[in-house]
């Protein structure tokens, strides 16, 4: 499970949250059998949204963060609850690109940079949050900082990063979001602070590598600011695909859409984007449904 920590200056100025995801991206890359790339860019997207999951307020509170730019990896989708389990994909798992010239994963050119990022959130409420911001580098950080600025009108730090093996395994992998207060407004002395903070730090990979916890690595951005931990806890990938669901969208399409499937090619096989696991309904089962669906249709007319 990735470790979660949530942190605020004692002076009520800065929050901070921070998540250890190497077991999130582990789990998401055997899942999706991505290449290194797409483990990186979906890594990334995934500890983005699991920390922004874990700032909604609402127990049941969901939100989902989309990246499409046009890159060869297609849309990357992530979507988390309020306690920051998450599960994600990327419309094309497997894409090769040359490294670039620092020898690093060329995320913004397999995300794309000419695009959006969306973040929906399902507070509970008639209609869903939906904000959504132009991508600056398609890089990810940047633009979830940028959707902050856009969106929320909060001043953000946002550190991402996954460290993927020679044999597409993940090394590691985590990042922190880190937010000014509505009191530290125009407080230059504590946004100076931050910055120098933040220019002196080594990538969140090579802390984590080094042997460095995700507290330490949070500490250290907030390094000359007295902290308190407000909550630790842990967060995994989580799929909430189950047959119930897969039934419930069967049971959404047209009656000439299902009598066509039931027709034509005598079963239905669903497949989970999140996780893979496939659920099968035969024939009579989704006769059953067609039934079912027109007696509600009948009672309705």
């Amino acid at each position: 499970m990735g470790k979660q920590i949530r942190c605020i200056t004692t002076d009520g100025l800065v929050v901070a949250y921070g998540l250890d995801s190497t077991d999130i991206v582990s789990a998401a890359e055997k899942y999706h059998k991505t290449s290194a790339v797409v483990t990186a860019a979906l890594g990334r997207l995934l500890t983005a949204a699991s920390i922004m999951g874990s700032m909604l307020k609402g127990e049941k509170d969901t939100l989902t963060v989309k990246i499409d730019g046009g890159g060869p990896a297609g849309a990357v989708i992530a979507a988390s609850d309020s306690l920051g389990n998450v599960r994600g994909y990327a419309v094309n798992p497997v894409v090769e690109l040359p490294l670039k010239e620092n020898g690093k994963l060329d995320v913004g050119s397999a995300v794309g940079r000419n695009g959006t990022l969306y973040v929906i959130k399902d507070l509970g409420l008639k209609e869903p949050y939906n904000g959504f911001v132009p991508i600056s580098t398609g890089e990810i950080a940047e633009d979830i900082t940028g959707y902050f600025a856009v969106s929320e009108q909060i001043p953000t730090v946002c550190a991402l990063g996954v460290l993927v093996n020679p044999d597409l395994t993940v090394n590691c992998a985590g990042g922190y979001i880190i937010q000014l207060l509505p009191a530290a407004a125009g407080d230059e002395k504590t946004i100076s602070k931050l910055e120098e903070n933040i220019r002196k730090m080594k990538p969140v990979t090579e802390l984590l590598h080094s042997g460095r916890d995700i507290e330490e690595i949070v500490r250290m951005a907030l390094d000359g600011f007295e902290v308190e931990v407000l909550s630790e806890g842990s967060a995994s990938y989580k799929c909430t695909c189950s047959r119930e669901r897969f039934r419930n969208a069967l049971s959404s399409l047209k009656e000439s859409e299902l009598n066509e499937i039931i027709e034509d090619i005598g079963e239905a096989r669903t497949v989970c984007q999140f996780c893979g696991s496939e659920y099968k309904f035969t024939k009579s089962e989704l006769e059953n449904i067609l039934d079912n669906k027109r007696q509600k249709n009948q009672k309705n007319t």
